[in-house]
């Protein structure tokens, strides 16, 4: 469901965000903000700030930043559509009325759930029942507890193929319902329509609320040739959206900053029996897009853990394609192997607990499971064989996305061939013409494939204190395109324009309807680049006129406005970027959330860098050291700014434009 934007604001309106996140950080007043612990990553200093008036969080430890729908999706784990319906429920605020047709629908589903409930049921009832005596045994066998049984709602499906259609007929189900639910098997070929689970151990399979969807099966009969049965699709269930035991998951992922994904049913089980609770399973298939980004949503960098058996790595290897393109700064996922032959319940009754922990404290990066992959994959022992390797690692590496997490991984890539060709005669790889390469990397000094010091496989090192003598220079951030810095929209000015203000811009042209929305918070925005407040005043004029506006005849107003080439300009400054709340298919819900948390940090910026210019004139005037500290205790926070999504530097973490010509300490 969309919501409307004075919905979402009403209900932003009654709970203040310092509210919603001191249910999880412990927040003190500081001036106008409140500060805590950052609830992203562990820190013995507050750098978790929270703006009322602004209606945003900022976390400088992590870079997170947004509201209280983003606070929840961030620490909790939800759907923006989750997000609303709990939030407007605390507040007060009522949800729109259905339809008719979405009151009919959600009554089906709502059946569906009640009839999967009842079946649940059934199957935990028939475990405890003399017929159930042989899953008892098996279940015992793999050393499960009364409790983990009773925590999972085991449960067991009689053999036979009724049992469970007639308990659902006589709990008033129709023969339809239970076929459109995945339990019975049916069709215009099969005379009597059958149980679709008999003689097997029942694996519930819930959402995200812990509501049954589904349900897995492990056959007894080991003559069946099918050992696990999954539901098929239903209106509930869609498998590869789905994954095995993350609503209980959750809660400790959060927790622990921890997510294991494993490969089956029992792997999870055995595991939390063991103490690691925070484990989840695809459900039979090869994990999908959808499976990952559910992991993200609990943690940054879930360990997907495979047998260490070919299989295993071809599995692993499988999830490298599905994860590449998706992965966003500080988004990636990292790759634990078991011993060859053991799955993790093996391991862990051999070896105990301790020995899992290890194998996952052995977690590997994606980077290196991603080169290891390619190089074990041929001979490179002559030119034309290490042009092709290159040549795939570059295939692979253009599937990304994200603009700065692909210049990562070419770095990285190109590190890693240096180190192995370095020892080996190959000689340097070359991936562009800007002179850029690995002269200066280290050749490699371990006995593993692609391993190189962190310093030659690109990444970068900590810096120093920022405006102090030595400091590492923070490396480039994408800016406005080549063709926007060097037009004329931009003659005579010290850079481009900073990104965020072309972002904004370039998202209310894409999508007017916003236009009226923000109309109040685009007439007080003011830009550093003229040419941009005159787009802003003429957007301002054409919304006045109140006139219906799609893109393309916001457009032509603008045309006729005179300010038609600094539209083109603003259009093609953002073709090589990713944010999806600027783009035409962006549902209604991601453009308010981008522009709002956009306008936030745009806002925040301005008032960094008033400060800064503040306490660059008290430096200039006094020369004194808590001036100075000052100064670079704002550049940082400038620098923290900045770094959100991947955007520039737009040259104020070095103070204002003629800051080092007037004296400010960056020009000492």
């Amino acid at each position: 469901m969309r919501y409307p934007p004075h919905l979402l604001d009403e209900i932003r309106a009654r709970l203040p965000v310092s509210g919603v996140v001191a249910r999880k950080v412990a927040l003190k007043k500081k001036g106008r903000e409140y500060a805590g612990l950052s609830p992203f990553k562990s820190e013995k200093t507050a750098s978790f700030f929270v703006n009322d008036q602004k209606g945003f969080y900022h976390c400088f430890a992590s870079g997170e930043h947004g509201d209280i729908f983003t606070f929840l999706m961030k620490t909790e784990g939800l759907s923006f559509p989750e997000a609303v319906e709990r939030l407007a429920e605390e507040a007060g605020v009522p949800l729109p009325a259905k339809t008719e047709r979405d009151e009919q629908r959600e009554d089906d589903r709502v059946r569906l759930y009640r009839l999967l409930e009842t079946a649940q049921a059934y199957f935990e009832t028939a475990l405890k029942r003399p017929e159930g005596a042989e899953a008892r045994r098996y279940l015992a066998r793999r050393g499960l507890a009364p409790e983990t049984i009773t925590r999972f709602r085991l449960g067991y499906a009689p053999n036979s193929r009724s049992a469970l259609k007639e308990h659902l007929s006589n709990a008033g189900f129709t023969a339809d319902d239970m076929a459109r639910s995945g339990m019975l098997i049916s069709g215009d070929d099969i005379p009597v329509a059958y149980d679709r689970f008999r003689n097997r151990v029942m694996f519930p399979i819930t959402d995200l609320k812990d509501r049954v969807i589904a349900f897995g099966g492990r056959a007894l009969d080991p003559d069946q040739p099918a050992k696990y049965l999954n539901s098929p699709e239903t209106p509930l269930f869609h498998k590869g959206h789905v994954l095995f035991n993350a609503a209980r998951a959750r809660p400790l992922a959060f927790e622990r900053e921890r997510l294991i994904a494993v490969e089956g049913y029992m792997d999870v089980v055995a595991l939390a029996e063991a103490g690691f609770g925070e484990a989840v399973a695809p459900l039979g298939t090869a994990l999908t897009e959808d499976q990952v980004k559910l992991m993200w949503r609990m943690v940054p960098e879930p360990i997907l853990c495979f047998d260490g058996d070919s299989a295993g790595r071809k599995a692993a290897h499988r999830a490298i394609e599905t994860v590449m393109p998706n992965l966003r700064p500080g988004i990636s996922v990292s790759f634990a192997f078991l011993p060859d032959g053991l799955d993790p319940d093996d391991l862990i009754r051999q070896q105990g607990a301790a020995a899992f922990e290890t194998v996952l404290g052995r977690a590997r990066p994606l980077a290196e499971v991603l080169f290891e992959r390619e190089w074990l994959a041929g001979e490179w022992t002559t030119p034309e064989r290490r042009a092709r390797l290159e040549q795939r690692l570059r295939e692979i590496v253009a599937t990304i996305a994200d603009a700065a997490v692909r210049d990562q991984y070419e770095r990285d890539m190109r590190q890693r061939l240096y180190a192995m060709w370095g020892r080996s005669g190959g000689g340097a790889p070359r991936w562009d013409s800007a002179g850029r390469g690995p002269a200066q990397a280290a050749p490699a000094s371990r006995n593993r494939p692609g391993y190189a010091p962190a310093a030659a496989r690109g990444f970068r090192q900590q810096p120093s204190k920022p405006g102090m003598r030595g400091a590492t220079p923070p490396p480039p951030r994408p800016t406005a395109s080549e063709s926007l810095r060097a037009s004329a929209m931009v003659a005579g000015e010290a850079s481009a324009p900073p990104y965020r203000e072309v972002l904004l811009l370039r998202t209310l042209l894409v999508h007017p309807w916003l236009i009226d929305d923000q109309a109040e918070a685009l007439a007080g925005l003011t830009f550093t680049s003229e040419p941009l407040n005159r787009l802003r005043d003429a957007l301002l004029s054409a919304q006045a006129q109140d006139i219906p506006l799609d893109s393309s005849s916001l457009r032509t107003q603008l045309d006729a406005l005179g300010v038609g080439r600094i539209v083109d300009l603003v259009d093609r400054s953002l073709t090589h970027h990713s944010d999806k709340f600027a783009e035409p298919d962006a549902t209604r819900d991601e453009v308010e959330v981008g522009w709002r948390h956009t306008l936030a940090l745009h806002e925040h910026h301005v008032d960094l860098r008033q400060a800064l210019l503040a306490a660059e004139r008290e430096w200039r005037e006094d020369g004194n050291e808590t001036a100075l500290a000052r100064i670079c205790e704002i550049q940082r926070q400038i620098a923290c700014v900045n770094e959100l999504g991947g955007l520039e530097s737009d040259g104020s973490q070095h103070g204002s434009q003629n800051g080092n010509q007037n004296g400010s300490p960056n020009g000492r």
